[in-house]
């Protein structure tokens, strides 16, 4: 399986690249009054508006204050939705079996897994159990 890492403060984070549409840099982000807290807003990506949303929120990161630098742009259930994060780190390829499920937690369902790099372990998202929250 492919998977996009990236960065959450000091925590590695990935989802599987079947699920990205794009990576692009930070843009002008429109907020959305009365929205849910983990909406962050919208930004219009070549003519198409598209929700914005906080995923430290939504994963109970701390957010620490670090400059967001890029966008990742989901195609869940034929939906594009965007998720700022601090940077994208990499593209891999990665083994099935480097994926050690969890055991089941019903507040953590999103996750799918950690990867067990041999040098740091890097969390697998569930990106559709996630916002189905």
């Amino acid at each position: 399986m492919q998977v996009v890492i990236f960065r959450l403060g000091n925590e590695q984070f990935a989802v599987e690249t079947a699920k990205v549409q794009s990576i692009n840099d930070m843009m002008k982000i429109t907020k959305v009054p009365n929205a849910p807290e983990h909406i962050k807003g919208l930004i219009n990506l070549r003519g198409n508006i598209i929700s914005l949303l906080d995923i430290n929120l939504l994963l109970g990161v701390n957010h620490n204050g670090n400059e967001q630098d890029n966008i990742i742009i989901l195609n869940i259930e034929d939906e594009m939705v965007g998720i700022t994060v601090d940077q994208v780190d990499e593209v891999l390829e990665v083994d099935e079996s480097l994926l050690e499920k969890l055991e089941e937690d019903r507040k953590r369902a999103y996750i799918k897994g950690v990867i067990n790099f041999k040098d740091r372990v890097v969390t697998l998202i569930d990106i559709d159990k996630l916002l189905s929250n």
